[in-house]
C-alpha cells in the first residue's frame, strides 16, 4: 500500500459539513466505548452492529455516510489493542477516555463512498458522500487502485485528503552493487562512509524564539476567546512550517541516498531510551532519525534496494581506520556490522585520511532527485 497526500480546498458549506461529520463520527465513537465498558469480555461485532439503532434514536447520524461511522469501531478496538500492548511491556495504563468537542481530526472512507475526478483545472474534484464534490490538488500520479481515503484537519484550519493506493508495481531484484553505510548525529544530521557529511538544519532551533514568543502571547489570551482561537492558529502556523520543512529535508536526503546506492546501512537506534537525556532530547526529536530511516525503508522497499539496520552499540570504537573523523569511522563499521549480519563478507573501502568532506543540506537538494 501506498498513501498520497493531497490539500483539500473546501467551501464554507462543505467544511461545515466535514467539522460535522467529525463531531458525528466522535459521538459514535464515545457511544460504542461506553458500550464497551458495559460489556464483560470485548465484542467489537456486536458494537458494530448497535450503529443501526444509534441512527434511529439520532436521526442525525444519517447524514453521515455508513462506512464511515463503521471505521468508529475499528478506531476504538486499535485503542484498545494499542493500551494491552503498552500494559503488556510494563507501563502504567488507564482506560480509554471518551473524546470531547473539537478532539476529532480524522474521517476514514474505506473501499466505497468516494470518487476523483479529473478536471483540466488546477484542482481536480474529490466525491464524497453526504459531503460533496471537494476541490482537490493532485500534484502526483496515482499508480493503483484507490482502496481508502482519510480526510484529515490540521490544527492550522487546512484539509488533506491521505488516499491509500494498493500498489501492483512489480519489484525489481536489483544487484547489489554500491554500498553506503550512515551515521547518523546531532552536530551533523548524517556522515556517510563515502566521506559525505551534511550538516544537521536544526529547523526548531532557527524558529524557537519566534514560537516561544507566539506561545507566550497565546497564554496571555482569554480562554474560549476569539483573539485566543486567532493566536492559537497563528502557533499552528509556526510548528506547520518547522514540520514542513524538516519533512522536505528528510525527503530530499532519503531520496538521493535511493537514488544513488543498492546497500544501505543504518543503525537500529531506541529513540524513547535517548530522549531521557533531557538535555539532548529536544535536538533528537528535532532531528528525526526516525522518520528519516523509515523513509529510506519504503522507498528502497519500492525500488528493489537493501536497508539493513544493525545494532548500533560501540559502532565509533569497534574498528578505527586511522586517524580519522569519529563520525565517518562510526559509518564504515555499520556498513561493515551490516555486510558481516548479511554473510556477505567484509566491505571493500578505502578510507580517506582527511576529514570527510562536508555537503550543507542545500547542496544535498541539488545532487538528489526532487522526487519522492
Amino acid at each position: 500500500m501506498i498513501t498520497y497526500k493531497f490539500r483539500l480546498y473546501p467551501n464554507k458549506n462543505q467544511e461545515q459539513k466535514l467539522l460535522e461529520t467529525l463531531d458525528k463520527c466522535r459521538f459514535v465513537y464515545n457511544k460504542m466505548l461506553e458500550g464497551l465498558n458495559e460489556q464483560d469480555k470485548p465484542n467489537r461485532l456486536e458494537l458494530q452492529n448497535s450503529i443501526p439503532k444509534l441512527k434511529e434514536e439520532h436521526p442525525e447520524l444519517k447524514e453521515v455516510y455508513s462506512k464511515v461511522l463503521q471505521y468508529e469501531s475499528y478506531r476504538l478496538f486499535s485503542n484498545l489493542r494499542a493500551l494491552a500492548k503498552l500494559k503488556k511491556n510494563g507501563k502504567k495504563v488507564g482506560k480509554l477516555r471518551f473524546k470531547g468537542k473539537g478532539w476529532f481530526k480524522t474521517m476514514c472512507y474505506n473501499q466505497s463512498g468516494f470518487k476523483i475526478t479529473k478536471t483540466e483545472k488546477r484542482c481536480d474534484r474529490l466525491h464524497l458522500s453526504k459531503i460533496g464534490d471537494i476541490p482537490i490538488r493532485i500534484h502526483r500520479e496515482l499508480k493503483g487502485k484507490i482502496k481508502q481515503i482519510v480526510v484529515k484537519r490540521y490544527n492550522t484550519g487546512k484539509w488533506f485528503a491521505c488516499v491509500q493506493v494498493e500498489s501492483n508495481i512489480e519489484k525489481e531484484n536489483r544487484p547489489i552493487e554500491k554500498k553506503v553505510g550512515i551515521d547518523v548525529g546531532i552536530k551533523y544530521f548524517l556522515t556517510d562512509s563515502d566521506g559525505l557529511q551534511i550538516e544537521n538544519p536544526k529547523f526548531l532551533d532557527k524558529s524557537y524564539k519566534r514560537l516561544r514568543k507566539e506561545q507566550k502571547r497565546l497564554s496571555r489570551k482569554e480562554k474560549s476567546s476569539n483573539r485566543r482561537e486567532k493566536q492559537r492558529i497563528i502557533v499552528a502556523k509556526v510548528y506547520e512550517k518547522i514540520v514542513n520543512q524538516r519533512e522536505d529535508f528528510l525527503h530530499k536526503v532519503s531520496r538521493y541516498y535511493v537514488d544513488n546506492y543498492d546497500f544501505i546501512a543504518v543503525e537500529d537506534l531506541n529513540i524513547k531510551n535517548m530522549i531521557r537525556n533531557h538535555h539532548l532530547s529536544r535536538y533528537i526529536n528535532d532531528a528525526s532519525w526516525n522518520r528519516f530511516i523509515q523513509m529510506l525503508s519504503y522507498k528502497a522497499e519500492n525500488t528493489g534496494k537493501i536497508v539493513v539496520k544493525v545494532n548500533p552499540r560501540g559502532t565509533s570504537q569497534e574498528y578505527k581506520f586511522g586517524k580519522l573523523d569519529r563520525d565517518y569511522n562510526a559509518s564504515l563499521n555499520i556498513l561493515q556490522r551490516s555486510l558481516e549480519k548479511l554473510g556477505m563478507g567484509q566491505p571493500e573501502v578505502t578510507p580517506i585520511e582527511t576529514e570527510p568532506l562536508l555537503v550543507r543540506a542545500s547542496s544535498v537538494v541539488e545532487m538528489g532527485s526532487s522526487l519522492r
